[in-house]
């Protein structure tokens, strides 16, 4: 019989579904899904199950189109896109607020950007902070660093109001999706945004606040009013994939003057009638940010030429995001 599922976990590249009346099957792809097209089902999709009366897995029979999706280039394979998750509303970056790494949480903030879905940045252990004016300041700076409309919120485990704040970011009916680097809080968030514990977590150290990564799949947890939160390993590699508009809705400032600039090709280092470079000049821009705009897109634009030439070594013309299977 075949009927529709939601892709609520992906687990060593086997998708687990769940139908309409809450069943779960593990599932194997069709061939026609893997042959040729090399398509996988991902976290989000929206698919249609083969299911027998008298089995505990089902086959994927065919994936409805997405809405978006989450995008890495596969830190195995260099030309190869990663999809991590698809079909959700909001991307909520969790990054710590006691150990802020501005380069790290730009990189996320562009793979949000990216995907097209609202951003907010959760600043995690903000109980950690050695006052309450550092965690006001953090607060600042990363709003001042972020886009317009992107929001930032401090969470602490010990304030369940903080996490109430981060809740009302995923109404019912909605889905987001949760990444960071290990050990930032991501699956102690998750049981705090869910009410209780659907994801296990190891003691941190008193010492940094540190533990253990303990996320090993991508999955989908319902949460009481409705939405779901996608929990995922730790994203360690944040390797640009065509990521230019990315970049420039996370550096929206620097894209705004570069549009002004005399060559279209400027690299902002020099030129003559370079409106970044002005706009430092006179205060309006701060050269490290530039300076990781430039960078951003410079790497973004050698890595869609490494794609080009692998596409032409494969005889394929224009390069095709691959699934790679985990």
């Amino acid at each position: 019989m075949r009927e529709a599922a939601l892709v609520v976990q992906i687990d060593r590249g086997f998708p687990l579904v769940e139908t309409a009346d809450g069943r779960r099957f593990r599932c194997k792809h069709a061939v026609s899904l893997v042959k040729g097209a090399d398509v996988r089902a991902q976290v989000g999709d929206r698919v249609m199950v083969d299911v027998a009366d008298d089995a505990d897995i089902a086959q994927i029979a065919a994936i409805e189109p997405r809405t978006r999706e989450l995008v890495r280039r596969d830190p195995a394979e260099r030309t190869v896109a990663q999809v991590l998750a698809v079909n959700f509303d909001t991307v909520i970056v969790a990054h710590p607020l006691h150990e802020l790494n501005e380069r790290r949480l730009e990189r996320e903030l562009v793979l949000a950007q990216s995907t097209g879905a609202q951003v907010v940045v959760a600043l995690t252990k903000a109980d950690l902070a050695e006052s309450s004016r550092q965690v006001e300041s953090v607060l600042a700076h990363v709003r001042a660093m972020a886009a317009p409309g992107v929001e930032v919120v401090a969470v602490s485990e010990h304030d369940p109001a903080s996490v109430e704040r981060l809740r009302a970011f995923i109404p019912a009916g909605t889905t987001a999706v949760l990444i960071g680097r290990s050990g930032v809080g991501k699956s102690s968030l998750v049981n705090l945004l869910a009410g209780r514990d659907v994801q296990e977590t190891n003691a941190v150290r008193e010492t940094d606040g540190k533990g253990r990564h303990t996320t090993v799949n991508r999955s989908m947890v319902a949460l009481p009013q409705g939405g779901y939160v996608v929990d995922m390993p730790g994203v360690r590699g944040l390797g640009l994939w065509d990521s230019r508009e990315g970049i420039d809705a996370a550096f929206p400032d620097v894209a705004g003057h570069a549009a002004d600039c005399r060559f279209r090709d400027c690299t902002h280092g020099g030129e003559p009638g370079c409106a970044v470079q002005a706009a430092v000049t006179a205060g309006e821009l701060s050269s490290e940010r530039v300076a990781s705009y430039v960078r951003l897109v410079a790497e973004n634009a050698e890595q869609m030429e490494k794609n080009e030439v692998a596409a032409r070594m494969r005889g394929r013309g224009k390069p095709r995001p691959r699934r790679r299977r985990r």
